[in-house]
C-alpha cells in the first residue's frame, strides 16, 4: 500500500530534509520513526528538499508499506517515536502511482524578517533578523519582475545541480505587517536556495541599495555573482504544496482520524 502524509518541522537543528552520511535530517528521522510503527525499513519520499534550518508547516510525502495498519495507528505511531521539532498530521491510501514529488504542480515557501532596531526574542527561530528598515512598497515593486517562466540561474546556489535554470513564478508578494516584512513565493519548483537568494537581494531593494530595476537587471544577466546575499535560512519555512484536482489530499489538517 501506498500511503501520503503531511509534515511538519522545525528545521532549526536538521541538516535539511535529504538524508546524507551526516545527521539529523528530518527524512531520516521520519523514516527510523515510521519503521518502527511497520517494523520493516521504510523510505520515504518527499515532495522537495529543503536546507539546512529550513521549516515546513506541511512537506508533503509517499511510503510503501506491506504493514496492516489504520491510518489513525500511522499517524499516532510515528508521532511517538518523532522528537519535538517535528510532527505527522495526517496520513491517507493514494494510489500505488501518485509521486509526492514528481506530481506537485506548485510550492509555496513564506520568508519572515523581523524587521526593527533591537533583535526578536519571540519567534526568533522562524524569523531572520535586519536591523536597517525596509521599504516593503519597494521590495513588492521590484519583485514582481520575477513574475512568469525565467532562467533564474542569477537566484540559484553556485553548486546547485539541477540541470537547468528554468523555472516559473506564479505570485511574489511582499507586505509589512507591523515589526515583520513577509514574502509569499509561489511557483512551480524552486532551485538550490533560490528563494532566499531572491530575497537576500529584495533585502538590499528595500534598504535602498540599489533601485527597484535592479532585480530584473540580475536576473536577464544570468549571473549569481551579481546578486544579492543569500537570506539566512531560518526565515524560510515550506508552507504548502499544491497538487492536481485528481489527487485528493487534505488541504489542511482536519480529525479525519478520529
Amino acid at each position: 500500500m501506498r500511503i501520503a502524509l503531511a509534515i511538519e518541522f522545525d528545521g532549526t537543528r536538521f541538516l535539511g530534509w535529504q538524508s546524507q552520511a551526516q545527521r539529523p535530517t528530518v527524512q531520516q528521522t521520519v523514516e527510523d520513526a515510521l519503521s518502527l510503527v511497520g517494523n520493516h525499513p521504510i523510505e520515504v519520499h518527499g515532495a522537495g528538499r529543503t536546507d539546512s534550518g529550513v521549516h515546513a508547516t506541511a512537506m508533503i510525502a509517499h511510503f510503501d508499506s506491506t504493514a496492516n495498519r489504520s491510518m489513525r495507528s500511522w499517524v499516532l505511531g510515528a508521532n511517538a517515536n518523532l522528537p519535538n521539532d517535528v510532527v505527522v498530521l495526517w496520513a491517507i491510501p493514494v494510489e500505488d502511482s501518485f509521486h509526492a514529488r514528481y506530481e506537485a504542480i506548485e510550492r509555496r515557501y513564506c520568508y519572515r524578517i523581523c524587521n526593527r532596531w533591537v533583535r526578536p526574542v519571540q519567534r526568533r527561530l522562524n524569523r531572520a533578523w535586519i536591523r536597517k528598515p525596509l521599504d516593503a512598497d519597494r521590495m513588492q515593486r521590484a519583485a514582481q519582475a520575477l513574475l512568469g517562466e525565467h532562467d533564474f540561474t542569477s537566484y540559484r546556489a553556485l553548486s546547485c545541480q539541477a540541470r537547468h535554470a528554468v523555472r516559473e513564478l506564479t505570485r511574489v508578494h511582499i507586505e509589512r505587517h507591523r515589526d515583520d516584512v513577509i514574502c509569499d513565493v509561489h511557483g512551480n519548483a524552486f532551485l538550490h536556495h533560490m528563494v532566499r537568494n531572491i530575497v537576500g537581494s529584495l533585502i538590499e531593494v528595500g534598504r535602498g541599495d540599489h533601485s527597484e530595476s535592479w532585480i530584473a537587471e540580475v536576473l536577464v544577466a544570468k549571473d549569481r555573482t551579481l546578486a544579492g546575499m543569500t537570506a539566512p535560512a531560518c526565515g524560510l519555512t515550506l508552507e504548502s504544496i499544491r497538487y492536481p484536482d485528481a489527487v485528493r489530499l487534505p488541504e489542511k489538517v482536519r480529525e479525519i482520524h478520529t
